[in-house]
């Protein structure tokens, strides 16, 4: 059987499209306007279709043109838009009134090439904001466009990750085609991966240094512990006007422990609100030791500078996310024959 076809849009470093094509799927496109996101992809499958352009000018084409396909051919459309929110609420929108938007753009490759799915990742807070009307707007948009279209938060943490990350995994069926594709989402795994799991013998990598008056205050710090465990003294000044504020605050002077999940990775390791510490050492996670906890395989380079690299790796779909749920599509799609 000849491979399921897929284009990818704001494809980052690649964690989706790798998952992708571990379960699968052939990238035919990936569109990605970030250079080093885009010398990422490149350094690791130079056969890859990798087009650096900005998304806006690219849905002015001929879609089917630029990707040599017929309407309706294509398997599966993927990607993650950044989300925004429409200042319409409580209006019918329709696609046009979102022009502008990097929706609008992954909508508009809907549109154009009629794929058979659609999987669109976002943030968990994407199905609350603005009381739930934005993720609602989406979803009469891809109905509108033909789709039938359901959604679910699923946490990386239940398919082989060792981190608890909630995304909500958006997906689409043509209608001409939802009798005949039954989509599941995909089993949360009986084992669940803690730290010392996804860190065992990690290659040496560039990372990030606390600077002196910090790590001080993470050696007070136990592993699995945050804020709380530090002297009172030594809390407030550390936290400064966070320390009055409401809410466990927990990600603040976190160290995470070897036995349990990494609290969600960022683009940046510093910052004092997420704070994510190695259990033993009173350091951030290195560049290599981040690319383990998001289940990049170790032979997956990143290019750039080390906050670059960072950067790629914190907004990255985990790859074993990826993977699981492409099985699932793979499935429906071949009529639960994978």
């Amino acid at each position: 059987m000849n491979k399921r076809k897929c284009i990818e849009l704001f494809a980052g470093a690649g964690g989706l499209a790798l998952g992708l094509e571990k379960s699968g799927f052939e990238a035919i496109g990936l569109v990605e306007f970030d250079k080093k996101a885009c010398e990422t992809l490149r350094l690791n499958r130079p056969k890859w279709n990798v087009i650096e352009e900005d998304i806006i000018e690219i849905s002015k084409r001929d879609l089917k043109k630029e990707f040599n396909l017929k309407l309706g051919e294509l398997d599966l459309l993927s990607g993650g838009y950044p989300c925004q929110s429409f200042s319409y609420a409580g209006k019918k929108l329709g696609l046009d009134d979102l022009r502008g938007s990097m929706f609008y753009y992954y909508a508009e490759f809907i549109r154009q090439l009629e794929p058979k799915m659609f999987l669109a990742e976002n943030v968990k807070g994407l199905t609350t904001h603005d009381k739930g009307k934005t993720i609602q707007t989406m979803i009469d948009v891809f109905k509108d466009l033909g789709y039938q279209v359901e959604w679910e938060v699923l946490n990386a943490w239940d398919y082989g990750v060792a981190e608890k990350r909630q995304r909500v995994a958006i997906i689409g069926i043509r209608n001409d085609l939802k009798d005949s594709i039954n989509f599941k989402y995909p089993t949360p795994h009986e084992y669940k991966p803690v730290l010392r799991d996804a860190l065992k013998d990690v290659p040496e990598s560039v990372g990030a240094k606390y600077p002196e008056s910090k790590k001080k205050v993470f050696d007070l710090v136990p592993a699995g512990g945050y804020w709380k465990n530090l002297p009172d003294d030594i809390a407030r000044e550390y936290m400064k006007t966070c320390y009055y504020m409401g809410g466990g605050r927990t990600g603040i002077a976190r160290k995470i422990s070897w036995d349990e999940p990494c609290l969600t990775l960022t683009c940046s390791p510093m910052m004092k609100q997420t704070d994510r510490c190695h259990p033993d050492e009173s350091r951030p996670f290195t560049t290599r030791e981040y690319a383990r906890i998001q289940s990049f395989p170790d032979d997956w380079q990143f290019a750039g500078k080390m906050n670059d690299i960072y950067k790629q790796i914190g907004n990255a779909v985990p790859v074993e996310l990826a993977k699981c749920i492409g099985e699932s599509i793979m499935n429906a799609l071949n009529g639960g024959e994978v």
